[in-house]
């Protein structure tokens, strides 16, 4: 159905509309709309917050295995409690969505908590990251196994399946007012790390000097990447390659490491790639809709060949 602009804004303000351009509008169109900003901009800070914490340019939700690990959570909650993620929100009421949105931050946070113990004995980043990845891999075998002995259902383990393909499209105005405020609380306590992170490049030591609590800060920042990956995951499925890839954008674009300009910076960034990967799984014009991973794929993997690239470049320089 063709809407025009004046259609679009009518309906946005409540003007005189036709009843199905009013559904379209602000049922379908303008929750997807707010839920892929939110997501982008919750996971260019979650995968900023790791990348300076761990100090990995390769380091986000997805490539440390957190993002398995909330999903993990959800599939416990989903499959073995009987209550429900994305399109299996409706019906459980603001304490379900709670649950299920807590479930994949406890899952997140543990992983997460794996990692970072190890990355305290082991300074290799290479190690780290098969960690992270072997991690991640478990509890993806959890998963798996939970879904081939089929507990849950036929029903239910269809749409966890579903949700699993990642997606802005299942999350109504009912979920959006529990993910809404997670989002959004969490982000604004990210402007209060801005400090402790700015002081955590340059190493831990550095930042015990300048006065900052280095443990509560890590625990801080653990806590707030693990929200936001564990609340994205919840209510969209797991989404690859926006944390990693969306601070390197806005690093090159800015030149900048000053968290002060990043943090704004990356929420608006992962924002906006998020909608416009969201337009483009919706293939405008035709009926198909592609997989929202295979688009975020095809935008971020360009972006790590390029930060390996440049790590490999810099080593060589250093050599030499």
């Amino acid at each position: 159905m063709t809407i025009p602009l004046r259609g679009v804004v009518a309906a946005l303000i409540g003007g005189d509309v036709s009843p199905a351009w009013r559904t379209i509008v602000v049922d379908v169109r303008l929750p997807r709309a707010i839920t892929a900003t939110l997501a982008g901009a919750a996971l260019g800070i979650s995968g900023l917050s790791m990348q300076t914490l761990f100090r990995n340019p390769l380091a986000d939700p997805f490539v440390l295995g957190v993002s398995s690990g909330a999903s993990l959570g959800v599939a416990i909650v989903v499959l073995a409690t009987g209550a429900g993620a994305s399109r299996l929100l409706s019906g459980l009421g603001w304490f379900g969505h709670l649950g299920v949105a807590g479930a994949a931050a406890v899952g997140a946070a543990l992983v997460m908590a794996l990692v970072l113990a190890a990355s305290r004995r082991i300074r290799s980043v290479a190690t780290i990251l098969i960690i992270g990845l072997m991690v991640g891999y478990a509890a993806s075998a959890i998963v798996s196994l939970l879904v081939h002995v089929g507990v849950g259902g036929t029903e239910r383990l269809r749409a966890f399946l579903q949700w699993g393909l990642g997606s802005f499209r299942g999350t109504t105005w009912s979920e959006l007012r529990v993910f809404t405020p997670i989002v959004l609380l969490t982000l604004l306590s990210t402007v209060a790390l801005v400090k402790p992170l700015n002081a955590l490049l340059i190493g831990d030591r550095y930042a015990a000097s300048m006065g900052v609590a280095v443990r509560r800060a890590r625990t801080a920042i653990l806590a707030a990447a693990s929200i936001l990956a564990g609340a994205v995951t919840a209510f969209c499925g797991p989404i690859a390659f926006l944390g990693v890839a969306i601070p390197h954008l806005a690093r090159s674009v800015l030149g900048t490491s000053d968290h002060r300009v990043l943090v704004p910076a990356v929420a608006l960034l992962g924002g906006s790639i998020a909608l416009i990967a969201e337009l483009i799984a919706q293939t405008p014009g035709t009926d198909t809709v592609l997989p929202l991973n295979a688009i975020t794929s095809l935008l971020g993997a360009p972006v790590i060949v390029l930060v390996l690239v440049r790590m490999r470049r810099a080593t060589h320089e250093v050599a030499a």
